[in-house]
């Protein structure tokens, strides 16, 4: 077993100097390159999906919840350690990349995600490609059949949307569906839509402290898989909710999301 846990999401928008690239339209500002991308989507699958293909976004925020394996009082406990956001509001993509695949260097964590093998884990590679990054631990811990690229193996990535559709033998529901159906409270105020409008205002801020509450969201919903699956005992479990809750309590005051987040869990 991983020693540490990562629960991570990541917020993009597209990637308006690839937009420029790929077009040969060197002309365009930001905001033209990502809407004529939209449209170059739009065009290339015949009317069906605007969404970028995942090498043409540009990553703009990587939140995650941290979290170490201990033996308690029911076997083994998770321990929240710290809810963040990589890098500071003015950090470059690459400074964010950067920070990822270092922790992947060092520490080689189990991931946990929703469509991190979709999405997130692409965009991550396709981007650390962008910047000439390297991390040879990706592709070289663990074994045949059981490392970071290992689609049927959860002991360095669990893909909440995967291991829910049973790969894709039933619906893939939206985190949104999933969590509102197990009681808890989903997405608040602020979609993945509302990002680029974030952006462009310049509220990084705005997306970041997004981001970090789908991380509790997709942390309450694996610690229920894992209690379902028999990993954590009922009382490890619950320990790990409360400590969920009483961080997000002591940093309330200074987070008001995570406040707003609590509110809305209780309504739930």
């Amino acid at each position: 077993m991983r020693r540490d846990t990562i629960v991570f999401d990541i917020e993009t928008i597209s990637d308006a100097a690839a937009s420029r690239r790929l077009l040969n339209q060197p002309e365009l500002s930001d905001i033209a390159a990502r809407d004529a991308l939209t449209d170059y989507f739009i065009k290339k699958t015949n009317g069906r999906n605007d969404f970028p293909r995942q090498p043409f976004h540009q990553v703009v925020a990587i939140s995650y919840i941290h979290l170490i394996h201990e033996p308690g009082e029911y076997g083994m406990e998770l321990i929240i350690r710290r809810i963040a956001s990589g890098g500071e509001a003015d950090s470059s993509e690459e400074e964010l990349l950067h920070g990822f695949f270092t922790l992947i260097e060092t520490r080689a964590p189990r991931l946990v995600s929703f469509n991190g093998r979709g999405f997130d884990v692409p965009v991550l590679k396709y981007r650390a490609m962008v910047h000439g990054m390297a991390c040879p631990r990706w592709f070289h811990e663990g074994d045949k059949w059981n490392n970071y690229d290992s689609r049927y193996s959860n002991i360095y990535h669990v893909d909440l949307l995967e291991v829910l559709s049973d790969f894709g033998a039933s619906a893939r529901c939206s985190m949104h569906e999933v969590a509102t159906a197990l009681g808890f409270p989903g997405k608040l105020s602020t979609s993945g839509d509302d990002v680029r409008s974030m952006f462009e205002s310049g509220d990084i801020m705005a997306i970041r402290n997004y981001c970090e509450t789908d991380v509790c969201t997709t942390l309450l919903i694996f610690l229920r898989w894992q209690l379902f699956n028999g990993s954590l005992h009922e009382g490890a479990y619950a320990r790990t909710v409360l400590g969920l809750q009483n961080y997000m309590l002591t940093e309330s005051e200074d987070r008001p999301y995570l406040a707003e987040f609590l509110t809305a869990w209780d309504a739930a």
